[in-house]
This record gives C-alpha cells, sequence and structure tokens, in this order.
C-alpha cells in the first residue's frame, strides 16, 4: 500500500477529511426531520421509515469490503462520497414522500461503498497502536455526522429546503485533492485464506446484536430528539443543535475509548460504556430545557465510546478479510438497528415519543449478555 503523501498533509488526514465530509453529508436527515414531517403530514412511524431508508444501504457494507479488499486501490473510497452527495442534492428539487425515500437511499448506499475501504486503508496506515489511529479516523465521520444536521437545519430554517445543495460544496471543492492523497491498497488475492463461516458465527452474531442494538439507540436519539424537541415548542435549529451535541461530544468518547482500549483492553471498554450509557439514558425522559444540552452530550461521549472496539473485533473475528469485517462491525450492525428504528417510531406514535425513549434502557440491557461472546484478541495463527 502506497503512503507516501502528495502534499504536506498525511494520508490519515485525507481519509480523516474525507470521511468528515462523508458522514456530513449523509447524516443530515435529523436536521430536517421536523420539517418533512409538518409539510408532508406524516406520523413519526413513516418518518422513522426515512432514516431507516436513508441508513438501510448500509447491510451491504460487507458486500462493499470483500469487492474493496478484491479490487484494491482507492476507488471506493474516494467514489463513495460522491454518490453520498448526489442523493443529497437530489433532495433540492423534489417533495414526494418516495422519491425522498429513493434519494436517501442512494445517499445510504453512497455511505456503503465508502466505509469498508477506508476503515481498512486506515489501519493499514499504522502498525501500531491501531486503537488511538481508528478513533482519529472515526473523529472525522463523527464530528461530520455532528455539525451536518445543524448545516442542514441551518441552510433549510434560512434559505429553504431547495438549498440544501449548499451542502455539497466541500466535497465538489476538495474532492480532486483528496483523490491524489487517499493512499492505495493493494488487491487482496482470491487465492488467500477462505473466510472461516462456521469459526466466526458465534462472535459474529454476538457483535451483530450488540452493535446492532447500539445503532438503533443512536439512530433513535437522533431522529427523535429534534421532534420532541419541536413538540415541545422549540426551534428547528434549535433541535438539529441537539443532534449536534450528541454527536460531536461524542467524539471525546471516540477518541477516549482508543486510548483506554489500548491501555486496559476491549472489555474494559465495552463494560464501561454501555453501562455508563443505560444509566444516561434513562434520565431523557425526565429532562427539559437547557439541561436536555449537557445530558445528551455526555450520553454521546458514552454512546459512542464502543464503536471503535466493535470496529476492531469486526476486523479481528473477520482476520481472513479485515474490510469485511468493518462492514459487518459498522455497516450489517447499522443495517439491522435502521431495520428496527420504525418499530420504535410506531412504539412512539402510541404511546409518546417522550414516553418512547425510556425503551432506550431496554436496547442496553439486552446488549450487555453479548460482550462476554465477542472476542478481545486477535486469532493466533496456526502454521
Amino acid at each position: 500500500m502506497s503512503l507516501a503523501p502528495a502534499t504536506g498533509v498525511t494520508p490519515l488526514g485525507a481519509l480523516v477529511w474525507a470521511h468528515f465530509l462523508n458522514d456530513g453529508l449523509a447524516n443530515y436527515l435529523p436536521g430536517i426531520l421536523p420539517l418533512l414531517a409538518v409539510a408532508l403530514h406524516l406520523p413519526l412511524a413513516p418518518i422513522a421509515g426515512l432514516m431507516s431508508v436513508l441508513l438501510f444501504g448500509q447491510m451491504l457494507q460487507p458486500v462493499s469490503g470483500i469487492l474493496a479488499d478484491r479490487a484494491g486501490g482507492r476507488g471506493f473510497a474516494v467514489w463513495g462520497p460522491v454518490l453520498t452527495t448526489a442523493g443529497v442534492v437530489g433532495v433540492a428539487v423534489t417533495r414526494s414522500y418516495w422519491m425522498l425515500a429513493a434519494l436517501f437511499l442512494i445517499t445510504g448506499i453512497g455511505n456503503t461503498v465508502f466505509h469498508p475501504q477506508a476503515l481498512s486503508i486506515t489501519r493499514s496506515a499504522t502498525h501500531t497502536r491501531h486503537g488511538v489511529t481508528m478513533s482519529v479516523f472515526l473523529i472525522g465521520g463523527e464530528i461530520g455526522r455532528a455539525l451536518g444536521p445543524l448545516a442542514a437545519g441551518w441552510i433549510v430554517a434560512t434559505m429553504g429546503l431547495k438549498y440544501i445543495w449548499v451542502m455539497a460544496v466541500p466535497l465538489a471543492l476538495t474532492w480532486p485533492w483528496m483523490t491524489r492523497l487517499v493512499p492505495k491498497m493493494t488487491p487482496k488475492k482470491r487465492e488467500g485464506r477462505p473466510i472461516q463461516w462456521r469459526r466466526h458465527l458465534k462472535p459474529g452474531v454476538a457483535l451483530i446484536v450488540f452493535s446492532g442494538l447500539r445503532a438503533l439507540l443512536l439512530y433513535g436519539m437522533s431522529t427523535f430528539l429534534p421532534i420532541l424537541w419541536h413538540q415541545r415548542g422549540g426551534s428547528l435549529v434549535e433541535g438539529a443543535s441537539l443532534v449536534t451535541t450528541f454527536v460531536g461530544v461524542g467524539v471525546a468518547g471516540t477518541l477516549g475509548a482508543g486510548a483506554v482500549m489500548d491501555r486496559l483492553g476491549k472489555r474494559t471498554v465495552l463494560w464501561g460504556a454501555s453501562l455508563a450509557t443505560l444509566v444516561l439514558v434513562s434520565f431523557v425522559p425526565l429532562v427539559r430545557g437547557d439541561w436536555l444540552w449537557p445530558l445528551v452530550g455526555i450520553l454521546g461521549i458514552t454512546a459512542f465510546g464502543s464503536i471503535p472496539v466493535t470496529l476492531l473485533i469486526g476486523q479481528d473475528i473477520f482476520s481472513e478479510n479485515p474490510a469485511m469485517g468493518s462492514g459487518v462491525a459498522l455497516g450489517l450492525a447499522n443495517g439491522v438497528g435502521a431495520l428496527l428504528l420504525p418499530l420504535w417510531g410506531f412504539f412512539a406514535d402510541h404511546v409518546g415519543i417522550s414516553a418512547a425513549m425510556w425503551a432506550g434502557t431496554g436496547m442496553i440491557l439486552a446488549s450487555l449478555p453479548f460482550i462476554a461472546a465477542m472476542p478481545t484478541h486477535p486469532p493466533v495463527e496456526h502454521s
């Protein structure tokens, strides 16, 4: 793999920037969901369905990972954000629910194309301190995910939905530079070790269930917090800023988890982050007013803290194809969470969005038994 930088910016810096842009464009929807709910006269279940469609394409990340490893190069990592952007730009010219769903699906597929190869390149770019390196890469995405809803909410509130295309300008300006600097991967030979599906079944299922329930919690909070704030009389931009706080402050959890993992191990982070999240989620339905911002900020730290751990666990489980392992840990698991999101929306329609927030505690409790079934060390190779 070529790692020589073309400019003073490191290849890791280019990957972080690409992740920032891609995830900002792929996760802008919560910032405009209250507006869409009013404009399209929709209850919570179909609104959650739009979010689910946006995220559903991530289930294809294992396939994208296999193809990326075989193809090598950097095409998936640099063209994925372009496809993500195309779906966002299309939203500026349509108001049909089903057309919006199709455009969100395109954005989700672009997001799916980008992540596995970018994650694999990131890990290959360093031979030590994988936890910190992965956390730095993830920070770019988390900042993008945090600012995306706020930027979209501000654009729509001040200029209207037809100007959502403005979100694409940073990528258009920097894409040529980014394509030159992102390192190329060496194609993975087909005659390499076959994936041992039977051996990976138990830890793989545990990883998917744990990460899927975490994804459902993250998506539910990102979807329902702006709507909850809007129902309480708050503005569109204020509601979007709750998501920005949740995801943006969560960057500290992503970075801190990598450092703790390198020192104390993966399982320590998984248990600590999960138990802290369980406690904090239980306060979300009870807190009102300005206190909601510090609460969701701290919740973001704990809820996002386990992501770099599960990404590395996925690569360790599927060591024969690390990009596919990233796809399982991030994409397939996130897709499971996305599929379950409309059910949470249906529940919220019947009991109220504030009461429905209590379901988050059940998700965390259900995920805890699966921590023990996930490996915490790379597999030992036998000659």
